[in-house]
C-alpha cells in the first residue's frame, strides 16, 4: 500500500471511530455491549482468517477437546472482543463512580500495599475479558497506572488512547527507544506500571511455556523488577455473566536479583505468564486467539523456560 492509501486508510480509520464514539455517547451500557457483541460475530464470519488462526491457535491449546468446544469458544471470543469495542465507547464518558458500581475488586491491598516512597510496583497481566476496562477501574479507584503501549499508525487515534487511559490520572508510554527510562524514572516515582505480556512482539524476551508449547515472550517487566527492586502483582479482569467485571489482584512477587539477569528474567517471566495461562483456561472465550502466538519457534540451542525452573534456595 502506498503513501496515499495509507492516509486514505488512516483518515477512515479515525473518522470511523470518532464518529463511533460520539454515536455511542446517547446509548446505555447494556446496549453498547449487545451491538458490539453482534459486530464481533459478523466481523469473525467474514474474516475468514482471523477464524482460521484463531481455530488453529485453539487446536494447539486445547487439542483434547472437540471440535465443536473449540467452535463455541472462537464464537465466543467474537463476542467478548465485540463487547470490548462498545465497553470502550461507554468508557469514554464514564463517571468514576458508574465504573466502579459495576466492577468487583478482589485484592486491591495486594497493589497498593506492597508501594513505598520512591518504590512503585509492576503490574502485569494480559489481553483477556477487558484490559482496557481494568485501568479505567484501577485509576478510578485511586490507583491510576502508567502503561506501556505499542506505537500506533495514526497519531490522532493514539490520542484518543492516552486520553482514555488517563481519564482517572493513568497515562501511556509508547514503546521504543527511551521507554524503559520513563517506565523506570515512574517507578522511582513511586507510579505502577502496567505491562501486558502475552504477546509475540518485537521486544527483548525470552522463549517460555505457553499451552505447553515455546512462545517468544517480553522479559521487559522482569527486567525492570529485578534491576529497580521492585515488586511484581500479577491481576486479571474476568467478564461475568451478570455484567459486572471482577479484578483480582494476586499477592505481589519479590523479585531476587542475581548474577545472570538474562536468565532470572527469563524464569521469572516463565512463572508471570503460567499465571496468564492460567486464566485463559478458566476463560478461554476471553482471550484474543487470533494473535499469532507461536509465530516463533526456538532454533538450536535456544532454551525454553518453565514456571518449574524457578529457584529453590
Amino acid at each position: 500500500m502506498g503513501d496515499i492509501g495509507r492516509r486514505i486508510k488512516h483518515e477512515l480509520g479515525y473518522r470511523t471511530l470518532r464518529g463511533f464514539l460520539a454515536a455511542a455517547r446517547p446509548f446505555p451500557l447494556g446496549a453498547l455491549r449487545a451491538g458490539g457483541a453482534a459486530l464481533g460475530l459478523a466481523a469473525f464470519a467474514v474474516s475468514r482468517r482471523e477464524r482460521r488462526r484463531a481455530a488453529e491457535h485453539l487446536w494447539l491449546a486445547f487439542p483434547d477437546r472437540s471440535e465443536a468446544w473449540r467452535d463455541e469458544v472462537i464464537s465466543g471470543c467474537a463476542r467478548s472482543l465485540g463487547r470490548l469495542l462498545g465497553e470502550v465507547a461507554w468508557l469514554w464518558s464514564a463517571s468514576a463512580q458508574d465504573i466502579l458500581a459495576r466492577t468487583e475488586l478482589v485484592g486491591l491491598e495486594n497493589l497498593t500495599g506492597c508501594l513505598a516512597p520512591r518504590r512503585g510496583a509492576i503490574f502485569v497481566t494480559g489481553h483477556i475479558g477487558n484490559w482496557e476496562w481494568l485501568g479505567a477501574a484501577a485509576g478510578a479507584a485511586g490507583v491510576p497506572m502508567i502503561a506501556a503501549a505499542r506505537e500506533l499508525d495514526d497519531s490522532r487515534i493514539e490520542e484518543i488512547a492516552e486520553h482514555l487511559r488517563s481519564r482517572f490520572g493513568g497515562g501511556n508510554v509508547v514503546r521504543g527507544e527511551g521507554a524503559g527510562q520513563r517506565l523506570a524514572a515512574a517507578l522511582r516515582q513511586g507510579r505502577i506500571v502496567a505491562l501486558l505480556i502475552d504477546q509475540d512482539i518485537a521486544a527483548p524476551g525470552a522463549f517460555v511455556e505457553y499451552f505447553g508449547r515455546p512462545a517468544w515472550t517480553p522479559t521487559g517487566a522482569a527486567v525492570l523488577a529485578l534491576r529497580l527492586r521492585v515488586p511484581i502483582v500479577t491481576g486479571f479482569l474476568t467478564r461475568l455473566d451478570d455484567g459486572r467485571m471482577r479484578i483480582v489482584f494476586d499477592p505481589p512477587i519479590e523479585a531476587r536479583r542475581g548474577d545472570d539477569l538474562a536468565a532470572e528474567a527469563a524464569r521469572l517471566t516463565a512463572l508471570l505468564t503460567a499465571r496468564i495461562e492460567a486464566q485463559v483456561r478458566a476463560h478461554p472465550e476471553q482471550w484474543v486467539w487470533m494473535h499469532r502466538r507461536w509465530r516463533r519457534q526456538p532454533g538450536p540451542g535456544d532454551r525454553v523456560w518453565t514456571a518449574a525452573d524457578q529457584p529453590t534456595g
